[in-house]
């Protein structure tokens, strides 16, 4: 016998394509991506971890738009790996981006849903979208770094952004576009490094 599709997943694709879609850079994505399945990732710890981080910040002071959950994206090639990424979390060391911040010491997420490679996506590729839940914090804008001497965690703030991120546009070139537009996200308390970022929670795979 074959099981209809229950509603549960079909309104949770629902809600997953929405998210991918109103995360666009680019208009016309919304014809090219088909999207199968969604799969919600429960995981309390995450979940705790993330109204925890979100707690802290307001009595520190932070404003409601600081602390406003927004969605982040990340690209697997596999099903393990996007699995993987569900059950331990973001953590650091794991990104070959370094152009925001030490890699070692924050991780790196994509704000668009339709940029999450540094090459073209092409006709016929598949893949894993894990979408997140991020509380930015404070953001600092900094410059792109390409030299070996990383740039580092900025005290007082929990996100670095692309200075250059506001000239990314649909004709960007697809490494710039997707380089530009990374949030590197990092934890950092009384002088050491959280091995996974508190603010970035795991959220759905699609």
């Amino acid at each position: 016998g074959l099981h209809p599709e229950s509603e549960e997943s079909s309104s949770l694709l629902r809600t997953a394509v929405s998210v991918l879609q109103s995360s666009y850079l680019d208009c016309t994505s919304r014809d090219g991506f088909q999207y199968s399945q969604a799969i919600l990732v429960e995981n309390d710890v995450f979940l705790n971890e993330l109204k925890a981080f979100a707690q802290a910040k307001e009595a520190a002071g932070y404003s409601q738009e600081e602390l406003e959950e927004t969605f982040a994206f990340l690209l697997f090639d596999n099903e393990d790996e996007a699995k993987e990424v569900c059950q331990t979390g973001l953590r650091i060391n794991t990104s070959s981006i370094s152009t925001l911040g030490d890699p070692a010491k924050g991780v790196y997420i994509s704000k668009y849903a339709d940029c999450l490679h540094p090459r073209p996506w092409h006709h016929g590729k598949s893949g894993y979208i894990v979408i997140f839940k991020l509380i930015k914090g404070k953001v600092k804008a900094v410059c792109e770094n390409y030299s070996t001497s990383y740039t580092c965690p900025s005290p007082g703030y929990d996100c670095h952004i692309a200075v250059s991120r506001n000239t990314v546009t649909s004709r960007t070139s697809p490494f710039q576009a997707f380089e530009r537009s990374q949030y590197y996200v990092y934890e950092v308390s009384g002088g050491s490094v959280a091995e996974r970022p508190r603010q970035i929670c795991p959220y759905m795979v699609i």
